[in-house]
């Protein structure tokens, strides 16, 4: 005997503050501020504090960094030595989304 139908799995959604695409959560690397005001990379999502979503792409967390989106996302003001860590991980992310 089949149940009936099936149902979809739920899909959290969510934008980066950069580009404002909107995403699965699992496809964005969220940034977060942490009780200490640190704001660090959160690779499992689920560090507790204020956080704020960013494509892994270059171009993004340039943008983000650039235009103070994030810091207006976060609530924070970003030290020049988070600026860098930032910087450097956004070095390891592609110019550009692979072609489908």
């Amino acid at each position: 005997m089949a149940g009936g139908p099936r149902r979809t799995r739920h899909i959290p959604i969510r934008m980066c503050v950069a580009c404002r695409q909107s995403s699965a959560k699992r496809a964005l690397v969220r940034l977060v501020r942490d009780r200490t005001g640190a704001v660090v990379v959160d690779p499992t999502g689920k560090h507790p504090g204020r956080g704020a979503y960013l494509c892994p792409l270059r171009p993004c967390w340039e943008m983000a960094l650039r235009r103070g989106s994030l810091e207006q996302a976060l609530k924070a003001r970003l030290s020049p030595e988070e600026v860098t860590r930032l910087r450097e991980q956004a070095a390891t992310y592609p110019e550009a989304a692979p072609a489908p």
